[in-house]
C-alpha cells in the first residue's frame, strides 16, 4: 500500500479514478485531481510548500515533486506527464506538458502549456519559458511551440489513462 501520510494538519488528497502504486509517496499538502496515476516509487513531499496536481496528469516511476519553504510551490496543469526519475521543484507546469525522464525543472519557473521538456535536460530557477521543446544543460529551446507538440503532450498523458486501468 501506498505511503500517504499527514503531516502538520495537511493530508494527502486524491481525485476520482486515480492510481497510486503501491511503493509511491506522499506527504502533508498534496492535492491530486481526478485520472491521475501516481507509478512506483514517485514521491510527492507537500512538506515545505503544498503540490496541486490537475487532472490527467501521471507522475511516473522514480519522479521527486518537492518545493522550497517559503519561497515556491509546485504546481502542475492538466494532463501533463512527468517522466521517470524527473525532478519538478517548486515550479508551475501548464496543461499539455511533457517534463522528460531525468529532467530537472527548478523553482519559480513556469513551464507554459504545450511545451516539451527533454529527457535530461535542466531548467534553472526563476525560468519563465516559452512554448516548444527545451533541451540540455542548462535548458534551450530547440524548437518554437506547435500544435504537434501539444497534440503529443496531450497524446502521451493520454495513453496512461489506458495504462493505470491495466492496474485496476
Amino acid at each position: 500500500m501506498a505511503i500517504i501520510r499527514e503531516l502538520n494538519g495537511y493530508k494527502p488528497s486524491v481525485g476520482k479514478r486515480a492510481f497510486i502504486a503501491e511503493t509511491a509517496v506522499m506527504i502533508g499538502d498534496v492535492n491530486i485531481g481526478n485520472d491521475c496515476s501516481i507509478w512506483y516509487g514517485a514521491v510527492l513531499r507537500g512538506d515545505v510548500g503544498p503540490i496541486r496536481i490537475g487532472d490527467r496528469v501521471n507522475i511516473q516511476d522514480n519522479a521527486v515533486l518537492h518545493a522550497t519553504y517559503g519561497q515556491s510551490e509546485c504546481i502542475i496543469g492538466n494532463d501533463v506527464s512527468v517522466g521517470h526519475g524527473a525532478n519538478v521543484h517548486g515550479c508551475t507546469i501548464g496543461n499539455d506538458v511533457i517534463i522528460g525522464m531525468g529532467a530537472i525543472v527548478m523553482d519559480n519557473t513556469h513551464v507554459p502549456d504545450g511545451t516539451i521538456i527533454a529527457a535530461g535536460a535542466v531548467v534553472p530557477a526563476n525560468q519563465k519559458l516559452e512554448p516548444g521543446i527545451w533541451a540540455g544543460v542548462p535548458a534551450r529551446r530547440i524548437k518554437d511551440g506547435s500544435v504537434e507538440i501539444t497534440a503529443k503532450a496531450h497524446d502521451n498523458a493520454a495513453h496512461y489513462l489506458t495504462y493505470k486501468e491495466w492496474y485496476g
